[in-house]
């Protein structure tokens, strides 16, 4: 590798790191909510409808958010979208930490969730936009990389908080309260640690910092050369054509510049086609793009990342057993989101979505299984004894192993390049605001359904839908592996 390509590849790492913090904050703020669960419930008097509320909502939020990033992005740019969704990362934090009740802690939820809708279209579609053809799959896996690594922050630094809580009153009355009860109160979560704050009011305020960050980072980004193309910028495209790809950048330049000629800015009605007859559909690849947004929830993974603590707890583990394994299960997400980054360029998109469909299918059916088969204890609570509380831990992280090298990354990747450069933002966009509402649907019902049928009904759920993906990926996807976005 030359030196002029070892400048180059560094300087378009740092563009794909610098926009991945979105990602990160993606991450942290939608997994964040997991500790506080118990806690908000304890200290609000939450019902399970009210508790699903308050976490669900900033998904819905995220769908608005997601929607609108894509028209955000084509009129004022990408760049300016990642200030915006970092300035409303920053103040939903320090309000979620804040609240005086339900109704104004589930709005700034919603401020969050609008920030993470917008951050999750904006980094693909910048990525992609700003990254080789060669590269793109691996630089684009970098988007669910940060997400994996923001939601293991969230996770480790709640699990701090609950140790500094545990260890602040071990001379006081928590520990003499038994477990269900504790869990009743909140537990250590609830439990006052700084100034007369509580644990799971530091929780959300740590998300501050990286907020801030992240706003510092994006006023240091080029914006995207086929938005300065699209917008008539032509010299400061060049010029940023030149830092990630001067050897090439005449022809890339000229090939950007066909896409938008004689075009009118992208809207609704571009996701449609016309037939022979005169009818007219939605765009096969819309389809395409709807099902691999959708299906990637449906299979019921944010359930372990949002409500996994409470899960666990129900199940018979300890709140610091249940923080513990939640860390685990991040490390695992982190751990093979760098093998799928590693294989996406080398055997493609859609082998991957299927090896990633069947291996949910089956880990997701073992857990049907020991939820299903699950007895009581002695208080009559449901508790999985014997093997299946290691066989359950066992199938979560293998549900958690198949998601990350696959599903998980590839999704995002796929968004951001299966589109042609004329309608990727609107396209996104709508596959985004899909994505969330399927996010919101899992998420809502799943304390609904699992305090009604159990959890095992509910994961046979799951469990259906990752079995339906195989055949819809086998079916409607096509392989985007190294093709140009001026191909698509």
């Amino acid at each position: 590798m030359t030196q002029t390509q070892q400048n180059t590849l560094w300087q378009v790492i740092k563009i794909t790191c610098a926009a991945a913090i979105g990602g990160f904050l993606f991450g942290f703020d939608s997994a964040v909510i997991n500790g506080t669960t118990l806690a908000l419930k304890a200290s609000f008097n939450a019902s399970d409808a009210s508790l699903g509320a308050a976490v669900s909502v900033a998904l819905l939020s995220a769908a608005a958010g997601a929607y609108f990033a894509g028209r955000l992005a084509d009129k004022f740019g990408r760049v300016r979208c990642m200030l915006l969704a970092s300035f409303l990362f920053l103040i939903s934090a320090i309000g979620s930490g804040t609240p005086f009740g339900i109704p104004d802690f589930i709005f700034w939820r919603a401020v969050g969730g609008a920030a993470i809708g917008i951050a999750s279209i904006i980094a693909p579609i910048y990525i992609a936009e700003t990254a080789p053809a060669h590269l793109r799959g691996r630089l684009g896996s970098m988007q669910q990389f940060a997400i994996v690594i923001g939601i293991f922050a969230a996770l480790l630094s709640n699990w701090l908080v609950v140790r500094l809580a545990m260890s602040l009153d071990v001379n006081t009355s928590l520990y003499m309260i038994p477990e269900a009860t504790l869990q009743k109160n909140g537990g250590f979560a609830n439990a006052e640690i700084l100034w007369g704050t509580k644990a799971w009011q530091w929780m959300f305020w740590l998300e501050a910092i990286p907020a801030l960050l992240y706003g510092i980072f994006a006023l240091r980004l080029p914006e995207s050369p086929r938005y300065l193309v699209s917008q008539g910028r032509l010299s400061e495209a060049q010029e940023v054509l030149t830092k990630i790809s001067p050897e090439h950048m005449d022809d890339e330049m000229e090939a950007i510049s066909e896409t938008f000629k004689n075009t009118t800015p992208a809207k609704l009605s571009d996701l449609f086609e016309t037939l022979a007859n005169g009818t007219r559909r939605v765009a096969p690849i819309i389809w395409a793009g709807l099902g691999i947004a959708i299906f990637q929830q449906l299979v019921g993974i944010n359930v372990i990342f949002y409500y996994g603590n409470m899960l666990w707890q129900s199940v018979g583990f300890t709140e610091n057993d249940s923080m513990l394994l939640n860390v685990l299960s991040s490390v695992i997400n982190i751990s093979m989101t760098i093998v799928a980054i590693l294989l996406i360029d080398k055997i493609g998109r859609k082998p991957l979505l299927v090896i990633g469909s069947v291996g949910m299918t089956f880990s997701l059916a073992l857990l049907t299984y020991c939820f299903l088969t699950a007895g009581v204890d002695q208080n009559g609570n449901m508790a999985l004894l014997g093997f299946s509380g290691p066989l359950s831990v066992l199938g979560a992280n293998m549900f958690i192993v198949f998601f990350a090298m696959t599903w998980g990354p590839v999704m995002w990747v796929m968004l951001g390049e299966m589109f042609n450069n004329r309608i990727r933002a609107v396209a996104i966009a709508v596959c985004g605001l899909a994505q969330w509402l399927a996010n919101f649907l899992v998420t809502f019902t799943f304390p609904i359904l699992s305090g009604s049928v159990g959890p095992g009904f509910t994961y046979a759920l799951y469990t259906f839908f990752a079995f339906t993906s195989i055949f819809f990926v086998l079916k409607f996807i096509k392989e985007t592996k190294q093709k140009s976005l001026e191909e698509m």
